[in-house]
């Protein structure tokens, strides 16, 4: 899959506040916003793509209700690409990474950076996670500081902390 040429921008309510999303033209996620920053983050890593307000395509609104609605598994079936973005390297490794850490399972910076493998690059993890385009789908807020506690989240740390209680992860 290549670098999408439109992007579809949209609004989901949520019980964490608004989420804007933007989707190619196959319904594939590639932008998730807590806020207004989804605009900036397509043109920086879709930066010859169009970009127009539509619809929510409805697998991803239905997956996004039911994982609010407390199916922990939802996320996992909304479909998603990072293919084509513009970023390369170390982040979209850690970005795939983040696919594997189940919901209800909370890892460290540094566990993140050893999944990688770049032992030692917790804070580059850190960098690599705020960069993340599309979090929630990629649960960015299932990574924590080494002893348990919650940093870093561009959602901000009530919304990282209120994604944890929903899901169920125990924290230290």
């Amino acid at each position: 899959m290549s670098a999408p040429g439109h992007l579809t921008l949209s609004w989901v309510e949520s019980p964490i506040g608004p989420l804007a999303l933007a989707c190619d033209e196959a319904g594939v996620v590639r932008g998730v916003s807590f806020g207004d920053g989804l605009i900036k983050a397509m043109r920086r890593e879709y930066p010859d793509a169009a970009l127009s307000d539509g619809e929510t395509p409805a697998t991803v609104a239905r997956e996004l209700a039911a994982y609010f609605d407390g199916d922990r598994e939802a996320l996992k079936r909304v479909p998603w690409s990072l293919d084509g973005a513009v970023s390369n390297g170390f982040q979209p490794r850690v970005w795939e990474a983040l696919a594997e850490v189940p919901a209800g399972v909370t890892i460290s910076y540094g566990e993140m950076a050893k999944r990688v493998g770049e032992p030692g690059a917790a804070q580059a993890a850190g960098v690599a996670l705020n960069r993340n385009p599309i979090p929630l789908i990629l649960a960015c807020h299932r990574v924590v500081g080494a002893d348990g506690s919650l940093t870093g989240f561009g959602g901000g740390l009530e919304r990282k902390g209120w994604l944890l209680r929903h899901e169920g992860a125990l924290l230290i």
